[in-house]
């Protein structure tokens, strides 16, 4: 990983996308500060267009779209792309699943969940479970004491042994059933919604975010980033970014924020 200031000003001058983690990436210690909601602001009264790309569930996920300066917002680990159209006042709701196949896929996982709250000694769902529509989120430190490694990959193991996919964020291991991934779903929707090709992908976008359930895009895109927390889980991030700020959580998305807007 090279330190984010090493971004050459032509690196920097094509980059008008700002795809974000939301968990550690933007908010520090579980909350969405102010300078961090500014520098989102910021961005997108500069040209640049921010799109969240979250675990968080969907109904954070409507919420987000409506009220932050962004684009849109990828939820539920790429089950889903919300963007809402103010002058129409309309939402736009693209899911990677049809009803029928979310309605299905959420049986098996309630019955996965079942078998990880039995299993593992101080585990709990998700405060926001209730909101969510393809995804099972266990909290393993956000509203629980801090879960061993151990515990956290034992509930990575069940959900896997279940068919299901499990990714684990900096509070939550989130499971799920499909093809869908952060990634596919980011690339689509700059495909489909903003028009991009490949190289463009490359060259216009830039991701930055905290843990391995990031990973997938911290190897694809060409300029990946990590906020400096990124360290404490980097044994378990396959692909780590390519770069990385000198600032923890929210602070390292100011810090990117600024190196983008003054390009230096």
């Amino acid at each position: 990983m090279k330190n984010l200031s090493i971004m050459s000003s032509s690196q920097l001058q094509d980059i008008k996308y700002v795809l974000t983690d939301i968990d550690d990436t933007l908010t520090s210690d579980g909350k969405l500060k102010s300078n961090a909601y500014e520098a989102m602001e910021s961005l997108s009264n500069h040209g640049y267009k921010v799109i969240p790309v979250t675990g968080r569930c969907a109904g954070w996920c409507d919420h987000i779209a409506r009220m932050w300066p962004v684009e849109g917002v990828v939820g539920e680990n790429g089950a889903f792309f919300f963007s809402y159209d103010h002058d129409n006042k309309k939402m736009s709701n693209l899911y990677s699943q049809t009803e029928d196949e979310r309605r299905e896929n959420f049986t098996l996982l309630n019955q996965i969940k079942n078998t990880i709250l039995e299993s593992v000694p101080g585990t709990a769902e998700a405060s926001d479970q209730e909101y969510r529509i393809t995804d099972l989120a266990i909290d393993f430190a956000e509203d629980v004491p801090k879960l061993s490694k151990s515990k956290v990959d034992e509930i990575v193991g069940i959900a896997e042994q279940n068919g299901a996919i499990a990714k684990i964020s900096s509070i939550h291991v989130n499971c799920w059933i499909g093809s869908h991934t952060k990634l596919t779903t980011s690339v689509q929707i700059l495909k489909e919604n903003f028009g991009l090709n490949d190289s463009e992908i490359q060259n216009r976008v830039v991701f930055i975010g905290d843990s391995p359930n990031d990973s997938t895009m911290f190897g694809f895109f060409n300029n990946s980033v990590g906020v400096a927390n990124v360290l404490d889980m980097i044994d378990s991030i396959e692909n780590p970014p390519k770069y990385i700020t000198k600032n923890y959580s929210g602070e390292g998305f100011v810090e990117l924020t600024d190196f983008l807007i003054n390009k230096k």
